[in-house]
Formats: C-alpha cells, sequence, structure tokens
C-alpha cells in the first residue's frame, strides 16, 4: 500500500483529535449547561437525541455520493467547517430552545462528513481495517481525554463560565481544518452502480442487530446525570468521563488489531453484553469507586464496539461509502427514541433508565452471536 494512503490514517486521526478535543470540551459540560438554563431531564434526553439523530439522514446520502463521484474529501472537509462554525454559536445560547437549535445543527457536520471519511480510512488500510480503525478512534478519543481534562482545570482553577468554554472549544475546532488539507484520497468510480436498497444481505442483518442495540444506547448524558446525584459538585462527574475516556483510547487500538484476527462479530457481541452489564451496574451505583469501575467498563465497550463495527461493516459491503452510511444512519436515527426514552423513565425513576438500556443491551448481544454474517 503507497505511503500516502497509509500517512491518510495517520492525518484523519489527528483532524479527529483536535475535533474531538473541541468537542469534548463541550460534551462533559453540557447536560449541566442545560440544566443551568432552566432544562429538564426531557430536555436532555431530546438534545442528546438529536444531537445524534438530526444529522443522520446525511450519512447514508453522504456515503453513496461519495461512492458514486469517487470524491469523498469535499464532504469531509464540509462536514468539519460545519460542525466549528454551528459550536460558535452554541457558545452565545441563552435558553435549552438554543442550545437544542445549535447543538442539533452541529451535528448536521457529523453526518456529512462520517461515511466519506471513514471510506476513506477503508480505503487506506484495506487488509489491517480494524487496525486503522482502531488507530483512528484511539487519537479520537485521546482528543477526547485532552478536552475533558482541559475543561476540568479550565472549571476548577480559572473557574469560567460555560458559554466562555464552548468559545474556546470552536476555536480549537477550526484548527482540526489544517491537517485534512493533506490527506490523498483515492478517486474511484464505481463501475457497478450503488443503490442503497440492494445492499448486502449480511450487512442488512446485523443494521438490524445493531439497531436493537442503538435503541437502548442512550446519551452518555445520562450517565453524568446519575453520577450527579451523588457527586453535586461540577467537575466530579467530568472526571469519571475522562476516566471514560482514557479506557476508551487506550484499549481501541489492541481491539481494533484483535478484530483483524478473530472474528469481529464476537467481539462486537461482547461489547453488548458488557454495555448490558455496566448499565445494570448503574441501578446499584452509590460510591464513587463504584462509578468509577462503572465509566471504566464504559470505556472498554466503546473501545470494543466502535471501531470495530465500522469495519465489520465494511468487510459486509464493497460499496463502503454507501454501507457505512446506512449504518451510521441507522444507529443515528434511532439515538432520539433510546434518548427520549430514557429521559421519560429518567423523570419516573433514574434506576428504569439503565435498566432500560440493560435490556436492549443483552438483547442484542444474544442475537449477534446467534447471527451468521456469510
Amino acid at each position: 500500500m503507497d505511503k500516502k494512503f497509509q500517512r491518510n490514517v495517520l492525518l484523519l486521526s489527528l483532524v479527529s483529535f483536535l475535533n474531538d478535543m473541541s468537542s469534548e470540551m463541550i460534551l462533559p459540560i453540557l447536560p449541566m449547561f442545560i440544566v443551568s438554563l432552566g432544562g429538564s431531564s426531557l430536555w436532555v434526553g431530546l438534545i442528546g437525541g438529536l444531537r445524534e439523530s438530526i444529522g443522520s439522514i446525511l450519512k447514508v446520502f453522504s456515503g453513496y455520493f461519495s461512492d458514486k463521484t469517487g470524491k469523498r474529501k469535499p464532504f469531509v472537509f464540509s462536514g468539519y467547517s460545519i460542525s466549528s462554525v454551528f459550536k460558535l454559536l452554541l457558545s452565545f445560547s441563552k435558553n435549552s430552545f438554543q442550545v437544542l437549535v445549535f447543538s442539533s445543527f452541529e451535528r448536521l457536520g457529523k453526518g456529512l462528513r462520517t461515511a466519506p471519511r471513514d471510506a476513506i480510512l477503508a480505503e487506506s488500510l484495506p487488509k489491517e481495517r480494524g487496525k486503522a480503525f482502531g488507530v483512528h478512534r484511539a487519537f479520537d478519543t485521546l482528543g477526547a481525554i485532552f478536552g475533558s481534562v482541559l475543561v476540568l482545570f479550565l472549571l476548577w482553577l480559572f473557574v469560567l463560565e460555560f458559554q466562555t468554554i464552548i468559545f474556546l472549544s470552536a476555536l480549537i475546532g477550526f484548527c482540526s481544518l489544517i491537517p485534512l488539507w493533506l490527506v490523498k484520497e483515492k478517486r474511484t468510480k464505481f463501475k457497478t452502480r450503488t443503490r442503497i436498497k440492494t445492499l448486502p444481505k449480511p450487512l442488512k442483518k446485523f443494521l438490524l442487530v445493531s439497531g436493537i442495540f442503538s435503541l437502548g444506547n442512550f446519551s452518555y448524558m445520562f450517565f453524568l446525570l446519575k453520577s450527579q446525584e451523588f457527586f453535586p459538585l461540577v467537575w466530579m462527574p467530568v472526571v469519571l468521563y475522562v476516566v471514560y475516556n482514557v479506557f476508551y483510547s487506550s484499549l481501541s487500538i489492541p481491539f481494533g488489531k484483535l478484530s483483524d484476527r478473530i472474528s469481529r462479530k464476537y467481539i462486537i457481541g461482547l461489547g453488548y453484553l458488557l454495555f448490558s452489564l455496566t448499565c445494570f451496574g448503574f441501578v446499584f451505583a452509590n460510591s464513587f469507586s463504584f462509578f468509577l469501575l462503572l465509566f471504566s467498563l464504559y470505556g472498554i465497550v466503546y473501545a470494543m464496539i466502535d471501531g470495530t463495527q465500522r469495519a465489520l461493516v465494511s468487510d459486509l459491503s464493497k460499496f463502503h461509502g454507501t454501507g457505512l452510511g446506512a449504518f451510521h444512519t441507522v444507529t443515528g436515527l434511532l439515538a432520539l427514541p433510546a434518548s427520549l426514552i430514557a429521559g421519560f423513565l429518567y423523570q419516573v425513576n433514574s434506576s428504569l433508565t439503565f435498566v432500560y438500556g440493560g435490556i436492549l443491551g443483552l438483547l442484542a448481544g444474544l442475537f449477534l452471536f446467534r447471527l451468521s454474517t456469510n
């Protein structure tokens, strides 16, 4: 493989490092920001769900058109640019509705860039896709660690307001565009016409199972809200969020490499089951050490499933943009009902939210082990 395409993995990883550093300065404080503006847990659920769902419909189309045109980089660049602009606007929010609008539109950028970017990664290291996605996810999550540690210091030492922190994060987001200029993509048009409705049957089966998991995979914000019930200091949930990202980042590459050697299906299935166990653990969590353990497990879950799911989808479809776009669209669209259900249950009893997630995670894991991807 040409070294310039191997370099793509590192360049895109650097882009994601900077962008995720920017995003993760916002994410750990977002639920508290919403509450500070008068929002309830239903607002948290609505905003958390829309953030994942609003751009999801774009993922399948941006992936499809990047396959059709053979050009992926323009979609990726536009996506990162849009996200940075709306992060900047988010910093000027004065009420929950404005947070809803700006944070949702910020995710339109993610919807535009995700499938074409993942297709570049899949095509850059076709024989080591698990490794490629693992490296990318490790850098992405390393940026999350830096961002969440930075926001911890900005809150604790400098006592900055939420809006100021979000403004600074937007500036870092614009910096993520710089290394993207150096990415060299393959300009390949498929001779065979790609159609969304003719996705391979094994891929459709996996989309069904991953959809079940996604319906129970509600927003991370509920995990932070649960910890805040026991630790009201604003920086304590951020500490737990850092722990989550440390495990997520440090284990993404090992699990990615492992998935190149053994069945990706079993790694993902075990990740689903571990998510279920983690959710049930949150029902009984009542001490800082218990929360530390659970946020560590939460990080391990994503290290196991995030990059590995994308690698499996790439294996199951030769039209990488379309296949990855379909996967991200299905999982993203289901994030809205997942978080709305979680928000409603949280208002009734916070433990019900995690019982709900635990049951669907268990079902998805069991179904995946029985699934044939041949």
